[in-house]
């Protein structure tokens, strides 16, 4: 995932369009990011630095980051160095993940100086780094430890480059040398041993130019087949191809992106697709903007997912415990007939007796049974105490069951609410299921905060036929599409006993033909807990056998004439909101 050497030499070839362009102005979002806003004859462009790790990269952006209210002291050093300056030249060396934007400017005396503003992308170490005319470090985003650092980064210092490898540049030498080295590297696996001779290459480049020669990126460059290696060779002449010339980078994932490469990627198919992009920046910004929302959602959903996950846990521990305790009601009827048969022969039975035994009448064949006696009360006060303790156990075990059952809808709530968690894509998705989970008693929301605003939104599909297809995005949603939106000729689709989305097709009273009947269980498969599984069973029926009881829990709902269709949920799905 990391920006690599070439994907960057790509990516300077493409700014180039900002070549004289001047700094209108200059923002820190975060502390570890930076945005330059360049107008030129061109118009204006929108430059984005991150030295943030595992996220280091330069792009032009769409997106407007909100700015903190004063600016941070490295933010106000880049204006009073460069505010009005003029981007002259962006240069690279060879394959580093250092790029340097040079920049005209003046000084106080009002002097023409140039200006080096250094990014460094090196996964453990990202920086920005600002340097003067004598190549002296005026300062960096990210300082130096002055004692144990190797390369010093301080105000003053001088600026030292990168310590270069022996790593090739595929672009300045054969590829019969290229070759070579790879195969010296037996000790490694061949995508190893292609990292670590060609420079600029990531691991992802790197095993896909393995799996192109041999389908296996483990193979050693001793076990290659003469085949094999010409294979090797036609592969590493694509990648020249592709860094010479123009190409469309691309980002892979499913429902999510996973990666992104300035080379066409067939190592995943098919769990994972290729979207091609006409623009390097395009993509970068597009692959970082989904995985930091992503990463938003995660973090703002982290303690409602934390309360339901220990609510699930205790309710389940909870049910086991009364379903102990059950176990014991279920001998009751012997107290029963203990104290029956204790009234049955007061006259046999002489006080201070430990047991005495009787013919069990209660038993077909008359059989003698042992009765434990308390000999420190009457017989007639053990009939009594017998008595009691079948009462009692009567009593526990219809609250036993009636608990447990609550138990039971409690955790099939808990558990639906957590998969609607899981697949929210939206901070208001969130506090929707927040205020949901406010309205039941199950967390406690500040009075004095103001409720989010109900989403009317459902995600919408459209069969091969035309036909309207409703999914809720919660529980709320569930029973506004189910119960209030939906005809009652309309047909409603839910996995069975598996926690998932209300999904419904409307009908508009159109007959309904096999294909779509599966489509539309797909997209309910899809929505669900089981998303990933294969064979899942959904269930469906018209809307008018759906119910909701009295008293229940948003999103659950009691249904009747049902059939049900096994499925396997589609990889991915594209929607609408409506």
């Amino acid at each position: 995932m990391p920006l690599d050497g070439i994907y960057l030499y790509k990516l300077k070839d493409e700014l180039s369009c900002l070549k004289e362009a001047h700094i209108d102005k200059i923002y820190q979002p975060s502390k570890d990011e930076l945005v330059f806003l360049l107008r030129s004859k061109e118009g204006a462009f929108r430059l984005l630095i991150s030295a943030k790790q595992g996220a280091a990269r330069i792009h032009l952006t769409s997106s407007k980051p909100e700015n903190p209210s004063s600016p941070p002291m490295f933010c106000m050093l880049l204006r009073k160095h460069l505010s009005s300056a003029k981007l002259i030249d962006i240069t690279q060396n060879g394959f580093e993940r250092v790029i340097t934007l040079v920049f005209s400017g003046k000084n106080e005396m009002g002097d023409t100086v140039l200006l080096n503003l250094v990014c460094e992308f090196i996964g453990s170490k990202p920086n920005v780094i600002l340097l003067n005319q004598n190549g002296i470090i005026t300062d960096a985003l990210h300082r130096s430890d002055i004692e144990t650092s190797s390369r010093l980064i301080q105000p003053g210092a001088r600026y030292k480059d990168i310590e270069a490898t022996d790593k090739l540049n595929i672009l300045n030498v054969s590829l019969d040398t290229v070759l070579q080295k790879i195969c010296s590297n037996n000790n490694f696996p061949l995508w190893k041993a292609v990292l670590n001779a060609i420079e600029g290459f990531s691991p992802l480049t790197a095993r896909e130019i393995a799996f192109y020669c041999c389908n296996d990126i483990e193979k050693r460059p001793e076990e290659l087949t003469q085949t094999q290696r010409a294979e090797l060779k036609i592969a590493l002449n694509n990648i020249i191809k592709d860094i010479t010339e123009r190409t469309n980078p691309v980002i892979i994932g499913d429902t999510s992106p996973k990666d992104f490469s300035f080379t066409n990627i067939k190592q995943y198919e098919p769990e994972y697709t290729s979207k091609t992009f006409n623009s390097f920046s395009e993509a970068l910004d597009t692959f970082y903007s989904s995985r930091e929302h992503t990463l938003r959602i995660k973090q703002n959903a982290h303690d409602l997912y934390k309360h339901l996950t220990l609510l699930i846990s205790r309710t389940k521990r909870k049910t086991e415990l009364r379903k102990e305790e059950l176990k014991k009601c279920s001998d009751r009827e012997k107290f029963r007939i203990y104290g029956e048969l204790i009234k049955a022969n007061l006259y046999r039975i002489k006080s201070g007796l430990s047991y005495f035994e009787a013919e069990n009448y209660y038993d077909e064949n008359c059989a003698l049974i042992t009765i434990p006696l308390d000999p420190s009360i009457s017989p007639v006060a053990n009939a009594d105490k017998y008595f009691k303790e079948y009462k009692k156990s009567y009593t526990a075990e219809k609250m036993l069951t009636s608990l447990i059952e609550k138990d039971r809808l409690d955790l099939e709530y808990f558990e639906s609410v957590l998969d609607s968690i899981t697949r929210a894509d939206s901070i208001a998705e969130l506090n929707e299921i927040r205020q949901e989970l406010a309205d039941t008693g199950i967390i406690y929301i500040n009075r004095n905060v103001k409720k989010a605003k109900p989403d009317n939104t459902f995600r919408e599909y459209t069969s091969k036929n035309g036909m309207k297809i409703l999914v809720g995005k919660n529980n709320r949603q569930n029973d506004l599409l189910t119960l209030s939106v939906a005809s009652k000729q309309d047909i409603w689709f839910h996995t069975k006993n598996i926690p998932g989305s209300h999904t419904v097709l409307i009908t508009n009273g159109q007959p309904i033909d096999e294909e779509t009947l599966i489509f539309t269980a797909s997209i309910a498969a899809f929505h669900s807990k089981a998303t990933l599984s294969s064979s899942v069973p959904v269930d469906y029926t018209m809307i008018k056998f759906v119910k909701k009881p009295s008293g229940a829990k948003p999103g659950m709902v009691i249904y009747t004439n049902e059939k049900t269709l096994f499925v396997t949920p589609p990889k991915n799905l594209n929607s609408s909101l409506t």
